[in-house]
């Protein structure tokens, strides 16, 4: 039996260095844009979806090689989303991963090129990676899966769906509905891109499609609640944003308590979901604990 927390460790360890190789920053005059979106995405951070990139493609029966470089990719989209997140104009947060988010170390011009730079860098790598013809089908699906899942049909929607709802009550279904989508969009690409990197057929990246739905949700979920129960030390943002901003989360919806039995329901349904699935899917289904317990 593996030690999760071994594993994950081992996973960032490894995504970590393709992250810095890739983002090296050079001497050229854009140095400087160089350095910011160095600083942004090497500042720590859980890299929770380039895992889920590895280990779908373990769990599909691929070599995690091949899958290392597009994971790095979805970090960098998942960075810049938080970098543009973080802005004055958006959350408007001075804190991000424990340190001082990018817009207050280099700007915020600087910050929005910044994002912009990680966003097309990433697309760059998923049109190019892994190379050779034998991944070219592969690779052309990937970047069809996830400009989808990260613009305006998936994580950008989301986020205007989420600003526009500032101040208004939600129903539940709505509320739902934003989180599938500005978080759980890029989740699920990144579950979906392992597999197919893999070469996975249909009826794997289905279930695959309905453990991270639930998984993206008991993760929202969690956050929710972090945002109302953890200090801004454990937390690596400032808390209870959320409330200042008033939107409306599930813990407003269901209560502390209701909130949890819910994160806990969407944690059982992904870990069900994987039972289908032939490969090793150990890692995966830690994974849905995980939502539950992390702290931050």
């Amino acid at each position: 039996m593996i030690d999760l927390n071994n594993r994950l460790a081992e996973r960032r360890e490894i995504i970590d260095r393709e992250l810095d190789r890739l983002l090296s920053p050079s001497d050229s005059p854009a140095a400087t844009v160089e350095q910011a979106m160095h600083y942004a995405v090497m500042g720590g951070g859980k890299r929770l979806r380039p895992i889920l990139v590895l280990e779908s493609c373990l769990a599909c029966g691929g070599d995690y090689s091949a899958a290392l470089a597009p994971a790095a990719a979805i970090e960098m989209i998942h960075t810049y989303s938080l970098v543009h997140d973080d802005l004055p104009a958006m959350d408007d947060d001075d804190l991000r991963r424990g340190r001082a988010t990018t817009h207050k170390m280099f700007g915020e011009a600087m910050a929005i090129l910044a994002g912009d730079g990680l966003l097309t860098l990433a697309f760059r790598i998923l049109a190019s990676e892994p190379a050779g013809d034998a991944f070219a089908a592969a690779r052309c699906r990937a970047v069809t899966l996830v400009s989808e899942s990260a613009g305006v049909t998936g994580m950008v929607g989301g986020q205007v769906a989420d600003l526009e709802a500032e101040g208004k009550p939600l129903r539940q279904d709505r509320l739902e509905w934003i989180h599938r989508h500005k978080t759980g969009a890029l989740l699920r690409a990144s579950v979906e891109l392992g597999a197919i990197l893999a070469g996975a057929g249909d009826n794997d990246l289905e279930v695959l499609r309905r453990y991270c739905d639930a998984l993206g949700l008991s993760f929202q979920i969690s956050d929710d609640v972090l945002d109302c129960t953890a200090t801004a030390a454990v937390l690596g943002k400032t808390p209870g944003k959320d409330q200042q901003a008033g939107k409306t989360t599930y813990p407003a919806l269901l209560g502390l308590e209701g909130a949890r039995a819910e994160a806990e329901r969407q944690a059982g349904a992904a870990e069900e979901a994987l039972e289908a699935l032939p490969g090793d899917t150990t890692v995966l289904a830690g994974l849905a604990r995980y939502t539950l317990t992390r702290t931050s």
